[in-house]
């Protein structure tokens, strides 16, 4: 019986009371197993990290990543949606090999577990995906993953990328057959079409089919940028969401990243369906796509997470910044009192598990949960003094805040060192990596 003790934090638990308490998190064999208090081990196979000056919370959870595309990061600035796709994330996809994807995943998995995210939904490219799952095994994150389906006759789709439908389709049941439910359940597999206008009908119809048929979500992109909306509307003579829906794609299995720009009839469809939408307003603002109305959507029921998604859209995969901008972004229109502080904090983790189907495994502090936990120093001049934890963790931390990171009850960050990967050996397979794709291109 292994345990992992966080001692002496104040527990921001996430539960259903919004419990905010002091003491010890015990985690027993991967699984919570007492919160506050003082815990005595039980065993002599324990771990005690120290959380004084510590808020201890649940791992954020990021519903929509990129891991593949962290080489590029600084390469593909100052451009909208299309161009960003077509003249620059597109070529770097198809010039990926399987060992700068590989680097591409590590580096990213690296800074995620650094910053505090324990769990991630991440869509990965054409090739290569067991790649990134690899990398995900060794590196001790949560995640789900699925590689990216392009079947489209798009001659802006490089022909790196350009599939078939039948071998897109089957590699997907490939990956799934081989990775869900791997490390324990740890990784697990998504259908993951890239969006409408990379994919045939024949395609979406059937991942609908599919992920039905053997309970895997689906994750793609809709409704991000006025001109895909318009190309969507052109072919359909409906709005996005709409032909998603009409195509099977839709529910609580399915989790739409950005959802800009909706129409009454999709905010109603997203409301009734328990369609998940997925905000990532860094990467919004950056490629000047808009701001999702986010506490407008949750006003009417609408399921929200949020997610850093790629670093050539963002630049980075920092799940506090992200925190902070979903809770601040929308303020000016909404009002003052637009998602509070620990409205936004469970965006940021309940929901997010929610989107990934384990709102019952992993998001709050509770005994019998999962033990993805990280403790948050709120020590610093820019965050002391802290008076609130909810105001601490939603307006003032920061990713190099985070001090100690469980998953599964794991350690993989302590005192702010990374233990699964060796950081150095990753920054530099990265740089190398980096440059040797973007000489290809």
């Amino acid at each position: 019986m292994a345990e992992l003790i966080f001692r002496g934090g104040t527990l921001v638990t996430l539960d259903d009371d919004h419990t905010v308490t002091a003491g010890d998190l015990a985690i027993v064999d991967g699984v919570i197993a007492q919160v506050g208090g003082s815990y005595t081990p039980a065993t002599s196979d324990y771990r005690v990290v120290d959380a004084a000056g510590c808020v201890v919370m649940p791992g954020l959870v990021q519903a929509h990543v990129h891991t593949c595309q962290t080489l590029a990061r600084g390469r593909a600035d100052d451009l909208e949606l299309l161009d960003w796709l077509r003249t620059v994330v597109w070529p770097y996809e198809g010039a990926l090999d399987a060992p700068a994807m590989a680097a591409a995943a590590r580096l990213a998995m690296a800074e995620l577990l650094l910053g505090g995210t324990t769990a991630i939904l991440d869509m990965g490219s054409v090739h290569h995906t067991d790649e990134v799952f690899a990398a995900a095994e060794a590196s001790g994150l949560r995640a789900t993953i699925g590689k990216a389906m392009m079947d489209a006759p798009d001659p802006a789709i490089p022909p790196g990328l350009r599939e078939r439908t039948a071998a897109s389709l089957a590699e997907s049941d490939r990956l799934a057959d081989r990775w869900h439910g791997a490390a324990g359940g740890r990784l697990r597999y998504a259908y993951a079409p890239r969006f409408v206008l990379s994919c045939t009908d024949e395609l979406l119809t059937e991942v609908g089919r599919r992920a039905r048929a053997r309970g895997l979500l689906v994750h793609t992109h809709a409704s991000e940028n006025r001109g895909e909306i318009a190309l969507v509307e052109a072919r359909y003579g409906k709005r996005n969401l709409l032909a998603l829906h009409d195509l099977g794609l839709s529910g609580p299995h399915v989790c739409l990243a950005h959802c800009v720009h909706l129409s009454e009839p999709e905010i109603a469809l997203l409301a009734a369906a328990g369609t998940h939408v997925i905000h990532c307003p860094s990467s919004n603002l950056k490629l000047a796509s808009g701001v999702a109305h986010i506490p407008e959507l949750l006003d009417r029921g609408v399921a929200v997470a949020i997610g850093a998604d790629g670093a050539p859209c963002n630049n980075n995969l920092d799940g506090f910044l992200e925190l902070r901008l979903t809770a601040t972004l929308h303020k000016h229109r909404a009002g003052p009192r637009a998602l509070p502080a620990p409205a936004a904090v469970a965006l940021a983790t309940r929901a997010g598990a929610r989107a990934l189907g384990l709102g019952d495994q992993l998001g709050a502090l509770t005994v019998g949960r999962k033990g993805d936990v990280i403790a948050v120093d709120v020590s610093g001049p820019h965050v002391t003094p802290t008076t609130s934890p909810w105001s601490a963790l939603a307006y003032a931390c920061r990713a190099s805040d985070v001090r100690h990171v469980a998953v599964d009850g794991r350690l993989v960050v302590s005192d702010r060192e990374l233990l699964t990967m060796d950081l150095a050996e990753v920054l530099r397979g990265a740089r190398h990596h980096a440059q040797r794709v973007f000489d290809r291109m």
